[in-house]
């Protein structure tokens, strides 16, 4: 398969299929507590075989053109990933996500790699809109919409109820013009 440099220290950008169980298994043991601060990503994935059955079910979100999962892998280490929750071809509509391992945080691995897939979506899948829904706590996720050059269009109030908790949800999104304008000025800037 694909692997996709998000740069010159060593991050790739790759499908996590199933046959990459073992790996994720031990990825999501490593950073599960602070993965799980805000949500419940890989919880079902407590063995190799529940491991399996959670990547196989994005693997058929992938042939089935409804989502899809990817890994960032940095110096050759799983250490977290970026994901088409929701891809709707049909309605130009997608809602994309991340998580991370405390390893990788505080190098731009998810802003670098969500711009892969927002490239992807907006360019060779037409998507129009594209949205990011994240716990108004997770500061680190919503720093990552605002870089990417996502718009804060309002909040579901208590809307999630996690650990005993109904939390707020912010929604941002970027529409495909915006998209195209904002890599446009960052080619600018980097010249």
């Amino acid at each position: 398969m694909y692997a996709i440099s998000l740069g010159d220290d060593g991050a790739e950008l790759r499908p996590l299929e199933p046959w990459y169980a073992e790996e994720f298994l031990a990825h999501l043991e490593r950073g599960r507590d602070f993965i799980n601060q805000y949500i419940p990503f890989g919880a079902k994935a407590t063995d190799v075989d529940s491991a399996r059955e959670v990547l196989q079910r994005y693997a058929d979100m992938r042939a089935a053109d409804t989502g899809s999962l990817h890994g960032i892998w940095l110096d050759g280490k799983l250490v977290g990933g970026v994901l088409f929750l929701n891809f709707d071809a049909e309605n130009a509509n997608a809602e994309v996500g991340c998580w991370l391992e405390p390893a990788g945080t505080g190098r731009g691995l998810v802003t670098r790699a969500m711009r892969v897939l927002i490239d992807f979506a907006v360019e060779q899948r037409r998507i129009h809109r594209v949205e990011w829904i994240a716990s108004a706590g997770n500061t680190p996720s919503l720093d990552v919409a605002r870089r990417l050059g996502m718009t804060r269009e309002g909040v579901r109030r208590e809307s999630y109820p996690y650990r005993g908790v109904r939390h707020d949800l912010e929604v941002w999104s970027i529409l495909a013009p915006e998209w195209r304008e904002a890599r446009t000025r960052a080619a600018h800037n980097d010249r």
